[in-house]
């Protein structure tokens, strides 16, 4: 769970991070919580979005939800009503299944969250399984030690620890031979002829 105290935070969360529930304030400072709900939906995210409001009244439910708010909540409320709310709307956000990601004999399942080679069960770490997962679904392009970091860690995560290379090094081990993950000197990792499968 991230949390950001003004709009403009709250904006550059959003676009980094694809959230299932945003719970979103419209009397944040800085950039206003109507403009950044309206940036969420814009974005095209699946993000579900609460909004909450100092007034109840029905015109202002009425603007909230126009703004493409999901939900609506005056202020106060009770913190259970908050979490059953929250619940419901991440519920309705679960996106499509994905598909498989493959590379040579090796593949990932992003909704079970498993992974096979030859047929045979690896067991990943959560991290471990979050970067190959990053690196499969990149299609073959090269994703940086910084991306990864990114992506697959929080965002309190120390830009200049070892980090990702001692991730990447156990999951080699894991996958076996023959490698599949390269590493572009100087630019990071990729998996050459990483792609989708059918199930």
């Amino acid at each position: 769970m991230d949390v950001a105290f003004n709009g403009d935070d709250g904006h550059e969360k959003a676009m980094i991070t694809r959230y299932d529930v945003v719970v979103l304030d419209r009397d944040l400072p800085g950039m206003s919580g109507d403009k950044l709900c309206e940036e969420i939906v814009a974005s095209g995210e699946l993000s579900r979005v609460l909004m909450l409001t100092a007034s109840g009244a029905v015109a202002d439910r009425v603007d909230g939800l126009s703004l493409g708010a999901d939900d609506y909540l005056a202020k106060p409320f009770a913190f259970a009503e908050l979490v059953a709310r929250v619940r419901a709307l991440a519920r309705r956000s679960t996106p499509p299944t994905p598909p498989l990601l493959a590379a040579a004999d090796v593949r990932l399942d992003p909704a079970k969250r498993t992974v096979r080679r030859d047929g045979g069960p690896i067991e990943l770490t959560r991290k471990e399984f979050g970067v190959l997962e990053v690196l499969l679904s990149a299609g073959g392009g090269v994703v940086s030690s910084e991306e990864l970091l990114e992506r697959v860690w929080d965002e309190n995560a120390d830009p200049f620890t070892t980090t990702v290379r001692v991730t990447v090094m156990t999951l080699r081990k894991k996958l076996g031979e023959p490698g599949i993950i390269e590493t572009v000197v100087g630019s990071g990792y990729r998996v050459p002829e990483a792609g989708t499968v059918q199930a």
